[in-house]
């Protein structure tokens, strides 16, 4: 046993020998130097008081309790290159389920433009003649609390021009839409505000996100608001006034609340896809469908072909917009109930000038008015328009995509993914054209009516999706695959 204690130190020995040879930095060298030479017990008490040493202790049990890690996910910092090169660390990248969680909250505003569309078909919008974001989640339960509603219904311009002889029944069918297009607005609210405070608090959003989700956040808040105000236009007893007046909201704030959803979901949409598409890019080098050439997005992205197609993209999914926007203005003077024909207008190709620009519509005692107003408030003008506006769409869609497939330069320079989302955006131009013309000869039924509405988004997807594949890689991601590719691993 003695003999087995004394090889033991001996082996100790010899190691110490050996470890004091090579040099070591900083506190450590002065520990090493002086561990085995004998101090009195004044001496070893003063040293310990010693500033010196009580660095070496804060290092020491530093590096002892909290080891260096390559990546640190509380890390947050606009500028994620220079970051990375002065600490080595690398900055705050959103994981998959923060694009997960933006594109279901633009599924659930897809769903309320679509139920928004129905409660306007149905002419549900102003069933509900109070606005109460808290009390209002809950419907009438009893028979009485359905009197009390019905009997605020009767009050209005609506139900004394147009619906005087419904049944308590039947009301309960339009108050169905309206207060399921409401409720769906609340859980919007809730669904996006929530997790933002949670991927807000956890540092899991890449540092230009919180800015713009935020911003949404406002956004949905404001909807609300601007929802009641446009129901409110509805409401207003001076309708009873007016000769001819039919009981509807303002075209204009029915645009305003559905250009600010359209706003909205193009936001979510494609805020969800640029996370997944970065998350993609950083771990595996993947983007816009190119695998083994994932790092030549730069070389795709400067080149001219390239450049001049994503800025013509630009000026479509513009388009697209103003185009569904226009629909909004066909919806709100019930502007399909006329002309149902198409392509021609009476029998030619646009109605006679003195019906586009009619003189009855302005207000203004020299006419100076006469041409926005008719533009935005003739029902004959805003269909032209509307037709117009559909047609543009149509032919620069099919531009676009024949230009992507079939020139040669630019189909050999355009990444995977953004050939298949031409293709799409052109196919769903097909559809969209074909529902709206079907809805326009048959007299405007809710099923084509709701149908062309969501066509108007789900074109507006496509073109989204478009735009986001000739998308550069975000800052984060970039840092994140550069030191992949350096064989750092982020925890």
């Amino acid at each position: 046993m003695f003999a087995s204690l004394w090889a033991r130190g001996a082996a100790l020995k010899c190691r110490s020998a050996t470890l004091s040879k090579f040099p070591r930095q900083g506190p450590f060298r002065f520990l090493h130097q002086n561990s085995f030479k004998p101090t009195t017990h004044a001496a070893s008490r003063s040293w310990l008081r010693s500033p010196l040493a009580s660095s070496a202790s804060r290092a020491f049990t530093r590096r002892a309790t909290t080891p260096r890690r390559s990546f640190d996910p509380r890390f947050f910092s606009a500028n994620a290159a220079q970051a990375e090169a002065a600490t080595g660390e690398l900055p705050v990248l959103s994981p998959p389920a923060v694009g997960g969680w933006l594109l279901a909250s633009a599924g659930l505003v897809f769903t309320v433009i679509v139920v928004g569309g129905i409660t306007r078909l149905t002419e549900s919008g102003l069933s509900i003649t109070e606005w109460r974001p808290i009390t209002g989640v809950l419907p009438p339960l009893s028979r009485a609390q359905w009197e009390e509603e019905f009997e605020k219904y009767k009050a209005t311009p609506e139900f004394k021009l147009l619906n005087h002889s419904i049944s308590l029944e039947e009301f309960k069918g339009i108050f169905f839409w309206e207060w399921s297009h409401r409720v769906l607005g609340r859980i919007i609210g809730v669904g996006f505000v929530v997790p933002l405070a949670y991927f807000a608090l956890r540092k899991k959003l890449t540092a230009s996100l919180p800015k713009h989700l935020t911003a949404m956040a406002l956004l949905i808040g404001a909807q609300g608001a601007l929802g009641w105000y446009m129901v409110k236009s509805g409401l207003e007893d001076s309708l009873m006034e007016t000769p001819g007046a039919v009981p509807r909201v303002s075209q204009y704030r029915l645009a305003a609340h559905l250009g600010t959803a359209f706003v909205l979901y193009a936001g979510m949409f494609g805020t969800g896809l640029s996370a997944i598409m970065d998350w993609r890019y950083a771990t595996k080098g993947v983007w816009s469908g190119l695998k083994e050439n994932g790092a030549k997005w730069a070389e795709v992205l400067e080149n001219p072909n390239v450049r001049r197609f994503s800025r013509g993209i630009k000026g479509l999914t513009a388009l697209v917009f103003l185009t569904a926007l226009s629909g909004a203005f066909v919806a709100g003077l019930d502007a399909g109930l006329l002309y149902n024909e198409f392509p021609l207008m009476g029998g030619r190709l646009a109605p006679p000038a003195d019906e586009l620009f009619d003189p009855a519509y302005a207000k203004s005692p020299d006419y100076s008015d006469i041409w926005w107003r008719n533009i935005f408030e003739n029902p004959t003008t805003v269909q032209f328009d509307h037709r117009c506006l559909a047609i543009t769409t149509y032919l620069a869609t099919g531009a676009m995509y024949f230009i992507a497939t079939r020139n040669p330069a630019l189909r050999a320079a355009l990444p995977p993914l953004t050939k298949r989302m031409a293709t799409s955006a052109w196919a769903m131009a097909n559809v969209q054209v074909l529902l709206g013309i079907s809805t326009l000869l048959y007299l405007v039924p809710i099923p084509l009516a709701a149908a062309h509405q969501a066509g108007s988004v789900a074109l507006l997807t496509t073109m989204i999706h478009l735009l986001v594949s000739l998308r550069r890689p975000g800052a984060a991601a970039r840092v994140w695959r550069q030191a992949l590719q350096r064989g750092k691993k982020p925890v």
